[in-house]
């Protein structure tokens, strides 16, 4: 897959794992296991470049004695997410006409 087009497709997916509450690096790649894996340094690249465009903040709590970061969704990231799916629909025009030939011979 092409790394643009992957990188893309991995930060919307961060967003989208935090979209509903905060979260923190380990439970971000827990809940996108089923979906896809992530890496803790890919996780930790995407989150500082999300950061960093400001579609995320960052904030630090104590838990057990240590700390965590807690990442919250701002609504540029929420903008990110719908902007998305509009482009996903552009994305599967894109495959259908691609994969056509091959229903055609079907």
């Amino acid at each position: 897959m092409d790394i643009q087009l992957k990188r893309g497709l991995l930060e919307v997916c961060v967003l989208a794992a935090i979209k509903k509450e905060d979260s923190y690096g380990y439970k971000i790649i827990k809940d996108m296991k089923p979906y896809i894996e992530l890496s803790e340094s890919t996780l930790y690249t995407i989150l500082k470049r999300l950061e960093t465009a400001d579609m995320l903040t960052v904030r630090t709590d104590e838990h057990d004695g240590r700390l965590r970061k807690y990442y919250r969704i701002t609504n540029a990231g929420l903008k990110r997410i719908e902007e998305f799916k509009e482009e996903w629909k552009e994305i599967m025009s894109v495959y259908r006409f691609v994969t056509k030939e091959e229903e055609d011979n079907v």
